[in-house]
């Protein structure tokens, strides 16, 4: 039997690396509760297979990784937020490793592996075979299920954040949140003094995309809602090699393939990549994306071809053996055959704003990992930071929340759907959650125009009287959350991709083909906006 309310000195909704590593620095001193909406492994993080880019190497140096993702941030990075991230790529590691991740070593065990990736000067990418995030997000949750400290909800999908203004006061720093068990149904109260986003990306809002299911950026939904600024949300990042496969679900093909040598080819076998860009297949990741777009397009063929199969066989099965199995599974035998890729939404570089301890403009509201938009990677992320930001951030966020001490939660009020009944029709969710993916894909994509965003945006606003009537109608569940943070999502990412009047970094206009001389964020305010899900008449609780 659920009571109405638990308390918690820290609620962390979302359990990819940035939520674990931060319940478990935080865990000794403090009572914490994970969310997490499927099992504690299902995230971002856990799919990642590349690595995690960090100054190890002799020949390297922070300046050099600082330069890089500056270049691939194409003039939005912010210097400070850059700086104070890779000087601590080496500390951030070396606590991975103290906690028992197993990354590959050299074959003489001289050292760890180190491989190159797209937009980078050096082999600084260290990981565990093809399949980092795996090792990474197994290592942590073990010691998160094991830790006293740690409340563990599995299968509990965060509705909304809980404002003091809720309860009658003059501020609206955060309290907590509402969320719903998806195995009873029952929405139950959280309260906690410091609450922290860590649910991801926002994959799911595209048809095409390399992320989990999970990732149907409910974050930045919810801060949005709460009175967070967001920015760069235009800046989606598009993976230029996602299998492509009738029986393959968003099945990545790492960027390490590429730094080990892997060549981009069209069905004839002809390279076409040294054309579009000096740096071939190690130019980033945007301009790999829309290289592969323009020969798709161009020459009206579905995919095309990554070969690595020149390389020695067993190189490739000791290297990418998850990438090697998988294909295997599927009849492609990537020792002898090229791999059929296209690109596909991969990763969100905008987000909630924050500054270096991860806080956002709701006081004791935190955001970390994808979820936020910390300036780290501008325009468009450098391979493999992503995993970096996430370590980085979460420890500067425990360093604040700790630095806060503690203090008590009030009663809040519990969820009320008392005006509410259970859903009749459960179609209009999934047809408009269809809907939504493909115009997003379609109109909203790796090249954009004034009329194909005014065209998504029409049809954001046909959904949204569909979405608004269900959610203040029926009873909430999983399903009817998601398309709601989807759709204010896909809102966000329009609006900004209207404001920008340019071509940089993975935004692409035909519009706008050249560059501004000024590189200026996309920032958008609450309260210059008038919400697609007004939250005048919908339940109480919100």
């Amino acid at each position: 039997m659920e009571t109405p309310l638990h308390k918690y000195d820290v609620l962390i909704i979302g359990s990819g690396l940035a939520g674990l590593s931060l319940a478990l620095q935080l865990a000794p001193e403090r009572k914490v509760c994970l969310v997490t909406k499927h099992d504690l492994n299902d995230s971002s993080s856990s799919w990642a297979q590349g690595g995690i880019a960090a100054v190890l190497a002799e020949g390297d140096s922070v300046e050099e990784h600082i330069q890089d993702t500056l270049i691939a941030g194409a003039g939005l990075c912010d210097p400070e937020v850059t700086r104070h991230v890779v000087e601590q790529s080496r500390e951030t590691v070396e606590w991975l490793i103290d906690q028992g991740v197993a990354f590959t070593r050299e074959t003489d065990d001289s050292g760890y592996h180190l491989t190159q990736e797209g937009g980078h000067s050096h082999r600084r990418v260290i990981h565990a075979a093809d399949a980092t995030g795996h090792a990474v997000q197994e290592t942590l949750a073990e010691k998160v299920r094991q830790h006293p400290n740690i409340t563990l909800l599995e299968h509990h999908v965060a509705v909304d954040i809980i404002g003091a203004k809720k309860i009658g006061r003059r501020s609206n720093r955060c309290l907590g949140a509402y969320v719903l068990n998806r195995k009873s149904g029952k929405v139950i109260t959280l309260g906690a003094p410091n609450t922290v986003l860590a649910t991801g990306g926002a994959g799911k809002v595209y048809l095409y995309t390399t992320n989990p299911d999970v990732a149907t950026g409910d974050g930045v939904a919810m801060g949005w809602r709460a009175g967070c600024r967001v920015a760069n949300m235009e800046m989606v990042q598009f993976h230029p090699t996602c299998l492509y496969h009738p029986r393959a679900k968003s099945f990545l093909i790492s960027e390490v393939l590429r730094g080990e040598g892997a060549l981009l080819k069209l069905p004839d076998g002809t390279r076409f990549m040294p054309s579009h860009d000096e740096r071939a297949e190690l130019a980033p990741r945007d301009v790999v994306a829309r290289a592969i777009d323009f020969e798709m397009k161009k020459r009206g063929i579905d995919c095309v071809y990554l070969d690595i199969s020149h390389k020695p066989a067993d190189f490739i099965l000791s290297h990418f053996p998850t990438i090697y199995r998988r294909c295997f599974e599927l009849g492609i035998d990537i020792t002898k055959q090229p791999i059929p890729v296209v690109p596909a939404a991969h990763y969100s570089c905008g987000g909630l704003m924050t500054d270096e301890q991860g806080r956002t403009d709701i006081p004791h509201l935190y955001a970390i990992g994808e979820t936020a938009c910390t300036g780290l990677h501008g325009a468009n992320r450098l391979a493999s930071n992503s995993l970096l930001e996430c370590l980085v951030f979460a420890k500067s966020a425990a360093l604040d929340i700790r630095s806060r001490g503690t203090t008590d939660c009030p009663e809040l009020p519990d969820w009320d759907e008392s005006r509410v009944t259970d859903a009749d029709e459960e179609i209009v969710i999934t047809h408009n959650w269809m809907e939504l993916r493909r115009f997003m894909w379609n109109y909203v994509g790796i090249v954009r125009t004034n009329k194909r965003l005014a065209r998504a945006m029409h049809r954001i606003n046909l959904l949204r009287d569909e979405v608004q009537e269900f959610y203040k109608n029926f009873r909430v569940n999983a399903d009817l959350i998601e398309l709601r943070n989807l759709l204010q999502v896909a809102e966000l990412i329009v609006r900004s991709a209207m404001d920008r009047h340019e071509s940089r970094g993975l935004h692409f206009s035909k519009d706008y083909p050249d560059l501004l001389p000024d590189a200026v964020p996309t920032v958008l305010e609450p309260s210059n906006y008038t919400s697609l899900l007004d939250q005048a008449d919908v339940q109480d609780g919100q």
